[in-house]
């Protein structure tokens, strides 16, 4: 894990900004409007709605802050969780969305002064309190909206994210339970399943590895599963506050920028693009994203093309931003980190 952070290359973060530039430059080609550019004009409901967006956004981080504090009982200072969280989310901008950084928050943390024990128990604890969040928030749209309004109305490509969307979401929910089982009900058997996985030609160079994981996971549910449920209400509404406010940013775009559609189901639409964008093999989901919202979001517009203008401010304030975050806080982060280790060893 140490040896891929510090391998890190310029490419990684160039990548997918190419990646989802090209694909917004390609689809402004493919839709080209004179007019479109002619339409937009400063007022105050523009300004309103970029302004919430960046506020909604800064939600979704101090909901992941604060429960990076209250999980490790408020040990990590606060300038410590906002390195943690911003690191997080720039390796998650930089690594394919099936990846993500949950993997390597265990690391971060660590390097803060937690242990590995500890920061297992509390990224496994994270992990599924994200998935429950989405198992619930999920089913909600699909008991409220008829999947037409949900999921579009272009036959091939709706019946493509339908089938897509319940293939994760079933995933998801095997996820969260297989994660509730390691924390809560008999991570034993979790552990023995790990390992025997881990036992297979092309997977055992990681058995080690794997075992110490699988060691770490036991000590996590002995910590995380005495804990009070006061504990994990606080902690699930931590995570309520985070996704629903990243949702918020779309919202508050298109009270910006739209003129027309229901802002509920483009809060209900944002479940699903989320879902599925969670496969996106490209890092942060670049280009899928974009092209998903273009199609998914252009029936609330009456100008074609302005739906790509918001894609690419939805991505800057949601996306990019993180790219620049890191890049200013990365290099030092770890050269930080590095002088540390120099000195404990000396």
């Amino acid at each position: 894990m140490s040896h891929n952070v510090k391998s890190f290359k310029l490419s990684y973060i160039l990548l997918p900004v190419l990646i989802g530039l090209s694909v917004i430059g390609w689809l402004f080609y493919q839709e080209f409007n004179p007019e479109l550019f002619s339409d937009i004009h400063v007022s105050w409901q523009m300004c309103v709605g970029i302004f919430f967006a960046f506020l909604f956004m800064l939600g979704r981080d101090v909901g992941l802050m604060w429960r990076f504090r209250w999980m490790t009982d408020n040990v990590l200072t606060w300038r410590q969780v906002f390195r943690v969280s911003m690191l997080c989310e720039f390796t998650a901008a930089v690594t394919p969305s099936a990846v993500g950084g949950g993997g390597l928050a265990i690391w971060f943390l660590n390097r803060e002064g937690i242990s590995v024990a500890k920061g297992t128990a509390l990224t496994i604890s994270c992990l599924f309190l994200d998935e429950v969040f989405l198992i619930i928030a999920c089913l909600i749209p699909l008991l409220v909206f008829s999947f037409d309004e949900l999921f579009g109305n272009m036959a091939v490509l709706s019946l493509g994210v339908k089938l897509l969307f319940f293939g994760v979401y079933a995933v998801v929910i095997g996820w969260g339970l297989l994660l509730f089982a390691s924390l809560f009900y008999r991570p034993e058997w979790v552990k023995r399943m790990l390992l025997t996985l881990f036992r297979l030609p092309g997977l055992r160079r990681w058995y080690h590895g794997a075992a110490a994981l699988t060691d770490n996971l036991v000590l996590s549910s002995q910590e995380m599963s005495h804990k009070p449920f006061s504990f994990w209400l606080k902690a699930f509404g931590m995570t309520c506050l985070s996704w629903m406010s990243r949702y918020l940013v779309v919202n508050a775009l298109l009270f910006a920028f739209a003129t027309q559609g229901s802002q509920l189901l483009a809060f209900a639409r944002q479940l699903v693009l989320w879902l599925v964008m969670k496969v996106s093999p490209t890092p942060g989901a670049s280009g899928v994203s974009e092209y998903m919202f273009q199609v998914y979001y252009a029936d609330y517009f009456t100008v074609a093309g302005m739906a790509l203008v918001v894609a690419f401010i939805w991505r800057v304030v949601s996306y990019y931003m993180y790219l620049v975050i890191g890049v200013c806080i990365f290099p030092g982060w770890i050269g930080k980190r590095r002088r540390k280790e120099v000195v404990t060893i000396a």
